[in-house]
């Protein structure tokens, strides 16, 4: 499985922040008001993406130290964790995947946000309407990078380390 590009993103969340800005400038006067609330759900997912990479690396940190307490590789002064649940190999895959799909996924609203920002941040001064969208559009964009990064950094938990035997090969790219 390979890592999610930075460069996509980037190009994904400008394509989508150039289109949205064209829509927008063109329909704004039909859309409906944006309320606050709309990048609630984004802020969520972005909230327990970056518990659940906290808790991994955490988890996948006590697994590596135990194994090695137990072969006597350990630092002086390590004790072993006490009682590590090893991890399920398909949990941290199914995790990887998650995450890579909450990177696209933030990106798009992200650029979706940009766009919105675009039209509205402008037209402040002289449409009414634009104060209240503009207000949601920045907690949208805020929100969609906070996602995107909880994504990334939850992604590079899940990343396999070199191998413990020591050979200096690459580390495989992910679970």
């Amino acid at each position: 499985m390979k890592p999610v590009s930075r460069r996509d993103l980037v190009v994904l969340t400008l394509g989508l922040a150039v289109a949205t800005w064209l829509v927008v400038r063109a329909a704004y006067g039909t859309l409906p008001p944006l309320r606050w609330w709309l990048p609630a759900p984004l802020a969520v997912l972005a909230v327990a993406e970056a518990l659940a990479a906290r808790t991994l690396r955490t988890r996948l940190r006590d697994v590596r130290t135990a194994r090695a307490v137990g072969r006597g590789q350990a630092p002086e002064g390590t004790t072993r964790p006490e009682r590590v649940r090893p991890l399920e190999p398909m949990l941290v895959a199914r995790t990887a995947v998650l995450a890579q799909a909450s990177a696209y996924v933030g990106a798009v609203f992200l650029g979706v946000w940009l766009g919105v920002l675009a039209h509205v941040g402008p037209a402040l001064g002289r449409l009414e309407a634009a104060g209240g969208d503009a207000v949601t559009a920045v907690l949208g964009v805020a929100v969609s990078a906070a996602l995107v990064l909880a994504a990334l950094r939850l992604e590079s938990a899940c990343r396999v380390p070199p191998d413990d035997e020591g050979d200096g090969g690459p580390p495989a790219p992910h679970a």
